[in-house]
């Protein structure tokens, strides 16, 4: 059994302008509140993350900072200085 359509129209493509395109009024999306997240560490954390931090400088860094007037640093080699005199 035959079908025949009739009544077919062709669209004809459109190519697309380029021209600048027609401004669109838009509103202005209103911006979530972005609070950044902090972290506040207690004393024993604070300690803890500076000694992580020591231990992952190199004796170049330790000497620097020693002699830019960082305590910490001279008793780091201070007790270095006295480890190799006890070992030797």
């Amino acid at each position: 059994m035959a079908i025949t359509i009739s009544n077919v129209t062709h669209a004809t493509p459109v190519a697309p302008s380029k021209g600048t395109p027609a401004p669109r009024a838009t509103q202005p999306k209103p911006q979530p509140a972005v609070r950044p997240d902090t972290v506040q560490l207690t004393g024993p954390a604070q300690a803890a993350l500076a000694a992580l931090k020591e231990t992952r400088e190199t004796p170049a860094q330790t000497a620097n900072e020693a002699h830019s007037g960082d305590l910490q640093a001279q008793r780091l080699l201070a007790r270095e200085a006295t480890a190799k005199s006890v070992t030797k």
